[in-house]
């Protein structure tokens, strides 16, 4: 599956931050020089996205597990234990496992993309991830015939994860998507920043991530992916019904009842950075926008 996209890295080709950003320069140049053929304008859309430093996006969170405040995760994520990690993978599925994650990555095509982020709280990142195609690992684990959703699920484990002590969520935290969604080949999941592996307080050993939707969809330390016909009921759709819906998709149009989501915060920014448009679907639109044919977007909160 994630061959659709021709790409033939592996984690040991992806770079760190001041090779990746040198490496991009000359990638420009290159498909600059070479008059943007098919190749030269995948690059060049990937050269618009200037990507967040490492210290930004690791610093700046949103993991209520270990707290509510932003530099909350890294202050606390340390304690998190992530190896051994299992993933159970069940419901509709013909290998129902607990899939060690070492088996995981053995099995999986591991790929470097660059993605913007858009927290619901309008602010904004670029990310380069390092994973695989989620499709990819459904199809290890066989979907049956009259699947609808995946339901995902984060690790409980409040001896380590500080913020679980508290009742403000119905922990565990959950999210879902529709099978279509988690199929597309932009969803995956997660094990890496900038080559490197991807730390505690964003989401360690592996998290989805799935560009077009507000930040909260994808679910970090994920321990148990289910494959259901019924649609799940997320955390934040659960805490606050009347605020956040299942599908979350980034819509610039349509704001949160407490604030406009038409521009967004740019993370690292400066303190004067003005604030940029926000796009229909994160930037997504022509990837995506097929999936919600017909359906009513203003009502997608």
């Amino acid at each position: 599956m994630a061959f659709r996209w021709k790409n033939t890295l592996k984690d040991r080709d992806v770079t760190d931050e001041a090779l990746f950003l040198n490496r991009r320069q000359l990638m420009g140049a290159a498909a600059a020089g070479a008059g943007l053929a098919m190749t030269g304008q995948a690059v060049a859309a990937e050269e618009a996205l200037e990507p967040t430093s490492w210290d930004d996006i690791t610093q700046y969170n949103n993991f209520y597990e270990f707290g509510t405040g932003k530099d909350d995760p890294v202050r606390y994520a340390d304690a998190l234990t992530t190896s051994p990690w299992t993933v159970k993978i069940d419901g509709m599925v013909d290998r129902p496992a607990d899939y060690d994650f070492e088996d995981i990555m053995k099995a999986m095509t591991v790929e470097e993309r660059i993605y913007r982020f858009r927290c619901v709280e309008a602010w904004s990142m670029v990310i380069p991830w390092n994973g695989f195609e989620l499709a990819d690992l459904l199809e290890l684990a066989g979907v049956q015939e009259g699947a609808k959703y995946i339901r995902f699920e984060t690790l409980y484990r409040p001896s380590e994860m500080r913020g679980q002590s508290s009742n403000f969520i119905d922990w565990p935290y959950v999210e879902g998507l529709r099978l279509d969604e988690a199929m597309h080949p932009l969803t995956m999941m997660a094990t890496g920043i900038y080559g490197r592996d991807i730390p505690n307080q964003n989401g360690a050993p592996m998290r989805l991530v799935v560009p077009w939707k507000y930040g909260f969809k994808s679910i970090k330390s994920i321990v148990r992916i289910t494959v259901t016909d019924e649609a799940p009921v997320n955390t934040w759709q659960q805490l606050q019904p009347s605020e956040y819906g299942f599908y979350a998709n980034v819509n610039p149009e349509v704001d949160h009842p407490r604030w406009s989501q038409a521009t967004e915060r740019v993370i690292g920014g400066g303190l004067f950075s003005p604030r940029i448009p926000t796009l229909m679907f994160n930037g997504y639109e022509e990837e995506v926008a097929s999936l919600y044919a017909g359906m009513d977007l203003s009502k997608f909160y």
